[in-house]
């Protein structure tokens, strides 16, 4: 065999373990909306337990087809902003030879996969902050537009190699603290401030009341489900080394093509989950916040991981899964009744998570000279845009949505429970708790 047949025989082989790799990564993170539709319908209560998850797997499948038929391209071409570069969205038009079954084309529909899976968590994130009043076709539409328009926005602005803020600004957000959980949980407050608490969670005099789901241990066992999703969602932001897609021929790097390794990601991942775990069971002794905290703690580290100490990494977690539950004490005082703490887990914790990365490790290096280092300024003015992409879209719609009649349930609908007048009965049985 001769050297070029050599290297072209590597070449082969590295190819089919990118589109192996990935196509589990993708498998994978469908556990994510496993257990997401797990945590949002033991949350929930028993009237209200089927509506939340067919609202949940809806928009699982809506995704899919939107994300084919433009979501992607949307990705590919906004790099610059809110001017599309055409040569470079060419890709992921759906009638292009990429968005097919090419035989000569191993990666399109895998990177694809992931993404489309990357949009769906999106909108499982917003699910679970409305459930228990909200109409399913308002709903719906909300999720689309949040995961096959906005969320593709952020991520060709900041998790893009040629993205603006990335070239711009250094942004760095491997993980997706900002581009996925500022952008959800910040779109999600936007549609909560429209929607309005569920009959019954504040006295007359603007006390709250506690209104529990029906299955605590439902939930629990979907956070569960969410933290093995994350191995896939995690594993699928690192690019694939020795292949035409890679930024180097020997070794993993990240989306911004700087080194990494999965080891790395590995040590971080599980300190994220048990320094956020351990952090809300020292604030609040809470078992649903306990678990919750497993999410406060990845989405804390989740934009630096890859750069991470895991000493370091712990103590990012432990102060996010602190701050989860006291900002969602402060939002539930301030009339926003987030069912789950969406906002608090997902937009307030990838606050810290986006800042975190330019706290302590600004001026890590680019590897090119079209990606200026990472500073606490392009971290700051990175979040900002964040929150101001996710909030702006997710208030308008629902306000709009709002002024039409066809955000919110009736009274008498969710007083009778969404099961009962939307879809049926979740437990044939009739418990009434």
């Amino acid at each position: 065999m001769t050297l070029e047949e050599l290297e072209a025989a590597v070449m082969a082989a590295n190819t089919i373990n990118l589109e192996v790799y990935y196509y589990w990564c993708t498998a994978i993170m469908i556990l994510i909306h496993a257990g997401f539709l797990m945590y949002e319908m033991g949350a929930s209560r028993v009237k209200n337990t089927l509506a939340s998850g067919t609202k949940n797997i809806l928009a699982f499948a809506f995704m899919i087809p939107t994300f084919y038929m433009f979501g992607w391209w949307i990705y590919l071409a906004m790099i610059n902003g809110f001017i599309p570069d055409f040569e470079a969205g060419a890709g992921g038009v759906p009638w292009g030879d990429s968005m097919g079954p090419n035989l000569q084309d191993h990666a399109s529909g895998v990177f694809w996969g992931a993404f489309t899976l990357f949009a769906c968590t999106t909108a499982s994130i917003m699910s679970g902050a409305v459930i228990e009043r909200i109409r399913m076709a308002a709903f719906i539409v909300l999720a689309v537009v949040l995961g096959s328009v906005v969320w593709n926005l952020s991520a060709s602005w900041g998790w893009h190699y040629a993205g603006w803020m990335v070239t711009g600004w250094g942004y760095h957000d491997f993980g997706a603290s900002g581009v996925v959980h500022i952008i959800s949980g910040f779109f999600a407050l936007g549609v909560l401030i429209n929607l309005g608490p569920r009959i019954g969670k504040y006295n007359d005099d603007g006390s709250p009341n506690v209104i529990k789901g029906h299955s605590l241990p439902m939930t629990c066992a979907g956070l569960m489900l969410i933290v093995f999703g994350f191995f896939g969602f995690l594993g699928g932001c690192i690019i694939f080394p020795g292949t035409e897609v890679s930024f180097d021929p020997v070794n993993w790097t990240n989306i911004y093509g700087q080194p990494t390794t999965l080891s790395a990601i590995t040590f971080n991942t599980l300190m994220g989950v048990a320094g956020g775990i351990i952090g809300c069971y020292v604030m609040t002794r809470d078992p649903f916040w306990m678990m919750s905290g497993a999410l406060c703690g990845i989405i804390s580290v989740a934009a630096g991981m890859d750069v991470w100490d895991p000493s370091l990494c712990f103590a990012i977690a432990f102060a996010g899964g602190i701050l989860g539950p006291w900002a969602a004490g402060v939002f539930e005082r301030m009339g926003i009744d987030d069912a789950v703490g969406a906002v608090s887990v997902h937009g307030i914790c990838g606050i810290w998570g986006v800042l975190a990365v330019g706290i302590f490790v600004g001026g890590y290096p680019e590897f090119s000279a079209d990606i200026p280092p990472a500073t606490f300024m392009g971290q700051f003015k990175g979040m900002i845009v964040m929150v101001l992409l996710g909030f702006i879209p997710g208030y308008v719609i629902s306000l709009i949505f709002k002024m039409c009649g066809i955000l919110r349930a009736s009274d008498g609908v969710q007083t009778a429970g969404m099961d009962v007048e939307v879809v049926g009965t979740a437990y044939p049985e009739e418990i009434k708790s």
